[in-house]
């Protein structure tokens, strides 16, 4: 049985992120934004979903704006995709977002049809209710990034 426990303390965080994000380089390949995100993942809204005593996901939110939060990383490891994990951390991010008052949640990921690994996590992004908003030239040109939004409330 999974379970959903949010992480307050900051080295447990990265430790976590640390162990998914390392066993996922189809999408974290870059050792340096790997890391940022390990870094990043010590200050943020944070749940781990756990299998027993070994964690098997996480997902990570920051603030972007005054009525917004961004789900800045996810990661669940490969052995446990479609198995509800990443609803179920989704929903208690959302449900955090819901209580800190934020009336937005967006996603950063690269646009549908450049990699068939990011085209799993962007029909993901779309099965949850997040809706297109733009892409942007923000990483570089092999990388385009799409920009999900989604209503999270008022």
């Amino acid at each position: 049985m999974i379970r959903i426990i949010p992480i307050t303390d900051s080295k447990a965080r990265q430790t976590i992120s640390r162990a998914i994000l390392e066993q996922l380089r189809e999408w974290f390949e870059v050792d340096e934004s790997r890391e940022q995100y390990i870094e990043e993942s010590a200050e943020q809204v944070f749940f781990a979903a756990f299998d027993g005593a070994k964690p098997v996901g996480f997902i990570t939110m920051k603030e972007t704006g005054r009525d917004t939060a961004e789900l800045a990383v996810m990661g669940v490891l490969k052995d446990y995709h479609r198995q509800g994990v990443g609803r179920q951390l989704f929903k208690e991010l959302k449900n955090a977002a819901q209580e800190h008052g934020y009336s937005f949640m967006q996603v950063k990921t690269v646009k549908m049809g450049v990699y068939e690994d990011y085209d799993i996590t962007n029909r993901f992004y779309l099965s949850l209710g997040f809706k297109e908003l733009e892409v942007l030239p923000l990483w570089d040109e092999a990388n385009p990034c799409q920009i999900y939004v989604m209503y999270i409330g008022a």
